[in-house]
């Protein structure tokens, strides 16, 4: 019953407007949330529709159209600030303590003291090669030298008592000398079986094993490798030979570990190389985590000026006039109104100096407060009014 009366209330209604769509005043009077849900939600699309169009009205004026208050563009209050500028490079890791060992002399390699990854220090035995009956010959050469010394003390003291001849003394000496100096020469060779560690490191690899034949400097026997002293050497442009000097500032990232260390030159080159107009630099790296190993790729970061005190502005807002002069547009005599504040455009010659990335340094021409165009900066001319943008 109460549906059949709100019903006809509403048929009352459009009656009385004469066919007219209903207030909303009288919608709401109606009590008919169904009705009163239907209306909220044509007006609410009618809202959105009207909203999309006049952002897009808005957007094109803002892009294509010049008002009476002038170009709308957006600045940028200059302030000095720290700037440092990098040279970019690339190099691989280096250790001047990483030699694969070679035989002294041929033979076969009867042992092998060490196993990769071992710790050794300088000096230990690493590997021993037989000798070939080397020891043995010694001994027998030492027994005869034995003789010979007795034979030379005994004419040594008949010498010295006037008894015997000169000539028997001289052979006596000559023959144990010469004894002496077999003997140390053998020494000497049979030294050269032993393969000993001529740095303190690390075992990387045991290229040949017990048994196996090894030729005098053409066999490889072993890798030794020192992490403790490692060092990336690259090739820098000659243009920076005043800027990058001992002592500077380097950055070396290691993509593969992820990580950044920092170091500084260690050493120049005295020398250009003629072909690709360079010089060699080298960069110690501290290796104390011990993950940073031999040829690992390195990007370098060198720092090669600096500046306290540095105005920046963003490259794409420079230009050039007909005598190559470079210069920006800044908005002067800034006032408010409106929506916007309004200024006047005014060009400024500059020069630049390093560029980072997107960013230039100028030295001179523009200071800390000026606002530069960033946005619009090539659709404006000098002396012309503009509206600025917020940002």
């Amino acid at each position: 019953m109460k549906k059949i009366s709100l019903l006809l209330l509403s048929l009352v209604l459009l009656a009385s407007c004469g066919g007219k769509e209903p207030t909303i005043d009288e919608l709401i009077s109606t009590g008919d949330v169904k009705v009163i849900s239907q209306k909220k939600t044509e007006l609410l699309n009618e809202k959105k529709e009207l909203e999309s169009e006049i952002t897009a009205i808005e957007k094109y004026l803002d892009e294509n159209s010049i008002k009476k208050d002038g170009t709308l563009v957006t600045i940028k209050t200059l302030n000095d600030t720290i700037y440092n500028h990098y040279i970019e490079l690339q190099g691989s890791v280096n250790t001047k303590q990483n030699i694969t060992l070679m035989p002294e002399m041929s033979g076969i390699l009867t042992h092998v003291y060490v196993k990769e990854g071992q710790r050794v220090t300088k000096g230990q035995v690493l590997a021993r090669i037989d000798d070939g009956g080397m020891s043995q010959s010694i001994e027998q050469m030492k027994v005869q030298a034995q003789l010979a010394k007795t034979t030379f003390q005994r004419q040594e003291r008949l010498w010295n008592q006037k008894i015997g001849s000169e000539i028997q003394y001289l052979q006596a000496k000559a023959g144990y000398e010469s004894q002496q100096s077999a003997i140390k020469s053998m020494q000497q060779q049979l030294s050269k079986t032993l393969v000993t560690a001529p740095f303190s490191g690390v075992i990387d690899d045991v290229i040949t094993e017990r048994g196996n034949t090894v030729s005098l400097g053409a066999t490889q026997i072993l890798r030794i490798v020192n992490l403790d002293d490692m060092y990336i050497e690259v090739e820098v442009p000659e243009n920076y030979i005043t800027s990058v000097r001992k002592g500077t500032q380097v950055d070396v990232e290691f993509p593969v570990l992820g990580e950044i260390v920092k170091s500084i030159v260690r050493q120049t080159s005295y020398f250009i190389n003629p072909a690709n107009r360079s010089f060699k630099i080298e960069i110690p790296v501290d290796n104390i985590k011990g993950n940073i190993k031999p040829n690992l790729t390195a990007r370098l970061k060198i720092n090669d000026y600096s500046s306290a005190a540095a105005i920046l502005i963003p490259l794409a807002v420079i230009s050039e006039n007909q005598n190559g002069d470079q210069y920006v547009m800044v908005a002067s005599d800034l006032q408010e109104g409106g929506l916007y504040k309004t200024a006047i455009t005014k060009r400024i010659v500059i020069t630049t100096g390093k560029t980072s990335e997107n960013m230039i340094e100028i030295t001179s021409g523009l200071e800390e407060g000026d606002n530069v165009i960033v946005e619009g900066a090539r659709s404006v001319k000098e002396g012309q009014q503009i509206r600025i943008k917020k940002v």
